[in-house]
């Protein structure tokens, strides 16, 4: 009497384990790998409920960024400005203009706009504004040209392996505090002369203000 089955289906239920672990496995290496601030954050531009320009502010006006985020210097977090603040020159500039309706409310009632953050980094990561910015670390290393941008958006990774590009080599990315802000500042306008300067003058002040290249999250001294 001939068999119902092909023998090779006696294996059948060994293959659908082995292949259903290769497929997991796959789905798991992807998900570790691309799953990161590197491919799921960049490029990440939330519609905010105010359209804020920081390309009118920052590169047209000239604001300074620590005019509205004013806690940079001394304060782990960034702060976002109130509305208040704004209205200091929207008091006069713009007063009555329809797009600011919701800042003028948001003084008179006392509630804060709710803007949507844009840039984040893992739960377990600690960063402290305060310290890169005192160390000459300067808001674009991390933001990037905030100041050529209408509506903000995540322009770097903030990825553990971009962090440490900076902390092994915080010579390549230092810069005198009072260009900190200046987020377009070059040594020099000749490539090859800004990245002489960068490294010779970066050496100077990573010795100068103690700033250590480790192999760990501890690199910057106050």
């Amino acid at each position: 009497m001939s068999a119902v089955f092909p023998k090779w289906t006696n294996r059948l239920p060994l293959m659908i384990v082995a292949g259903a672990l290769l497929v997991g496995g796959g789905v798991v290496a992807g998900v570790w790998y691309y799953f990161t601030p590197k491919y799921t954050r960049v490029g990440y531009q939330p519609l905010q409920p105010v359209a804020f320009s920081h390309k009118v502010h920052v590169d047209q006006l000239g604001l300074d960024c620590r005019y509205c985020h004013s806690d940079v210097e001394r304060s782990w977090f960034s702060n976002i400005p109130a509305s208040s603040t704004c209205m200091n020159c929207h008091n006069q500039v713009l007063k009555d203009d329809p797009r600011l309706a919701l800042v003028r409310e948001s003084v008179a009632t006392g509630r804060p706009i709710a803007w949507v953050q844009v840039h984040k980094v893992p739960d377990y990561v600690y960063f402290n504004h305060a310290v890169h910015v005192n160390r000459g670390i300067s808001c674009v290393e991390c933001h990037g040209r905030i100041d050529q941008m209408d509506e903000v958006y995540h322009a770097k990774p903030l990825s553990m392996s971009f962090c440490l590009d900076c902390h092994r080599d915080p010579a390549s990315f230092i810069r005198p505090l009072d260009k900190i802000t200046d987020l377009g500042w070059r040594w020099s306008e000749d490539p090859a002369e800004h990245a002489r300067q960068q490294q010779a003058q970066g050496r100077r002040m990573v010795e100068h203000w103690r700033v250590e290249s480790l192999q760990n999250c501890s690199a910057c001294h106050r």
